[in-house]
């Protein structure tokens, strides 16, 4: 599978990482194209880069690894996304990380949907940190859960098999409204490992009955 990563920060090198060491073909894109390459130097792995727009229309997947304000100017850069499956991984954090800059009656995938309305948005990958990929996708040596939310069946689908085949387990949340449950839910995260001193090598997760 192709993965294209819009972004150039550390998780989209941790997901260029797990997802080329998974075997897919990746892509790293950023509308500064001197950090694309650096970063896709920093992976290494037989990862690329490519031009924004490019790297939209070749992936089988694109992958929205930016901060959330810049959301839209990047979609529109890249031309929409039409017809194509969007992971956006984004949290609409306020500057100071105080709390979430929108939500209970939308999310950022929503909005992020309203901008892109010919693509398939899913959300997931929004509630593990950085240092998370960094170590094989893994907390206390058990792969996290990726939670997935979208409105389009099989492109939840598609994102799940990516998920699985990089290590990660995983939990559908069902349609895309879902996301206005997960982002706060990485709210918390970031403010139990930033806020109360538990570092960024955790991650929530979801246990089931055997």
């Amino acid at each position: 599978m192709s993965i294209s990563i819009i972004g150039a920060g550390n998780m989209a090198k941790g997901l260029a990482t797990r997802f080329a060491s998974a075997g897919h073909s990746v892509t790293l894109a950023s509308r500064d194209k001197a950090k694309a390459e650096a970063a896709a130097r920093d992976v290494g792995n037989g990862v690329s880069s490519a031009p924004l727009a490019s790297a939209a229309q070749s992936g089988d997947i694109v992958v929205l690894a930016v901060p959330y304000d810049t959301a839209g100017d990047v979609i529109e850069a890249a031309g929409g996304f039409a017809g194509k499956i969007v992971i956006d991984i984004t949290n609409p954090m306020k500057a100071d990380f105080s709390g979430l800059s929108i939500g209970h009656t939308t999310s950022a995938a929503e909005e992020i949907q309203k901008r892109a309305p010919q693509a398939k948005v899913v959300k997931a990958f929004n509630t593990i940190f950085a240092q998370v990929l960094q170590n094989g996708g893994q907390v206390a040596g058990r792969p996290a859960t990726v939670f997935v939310a979208g409105d389009d069946k099989a492109a939840r689908a598609a994102v799940i098999d990516l998920a699985r085949s990089a290590g990660f387990e995983t939990l559908e949340t069902g349609a895309l409204v879902t996301a206005r449950y997960l982002e706060p839910t990485a709210a918390l995260n970031i403010t139990l490992g930033y806020g109360l001193g538990h570092g960024t090598d955790i991650a929530p997760t979801w246990q089931r009955a055997a």
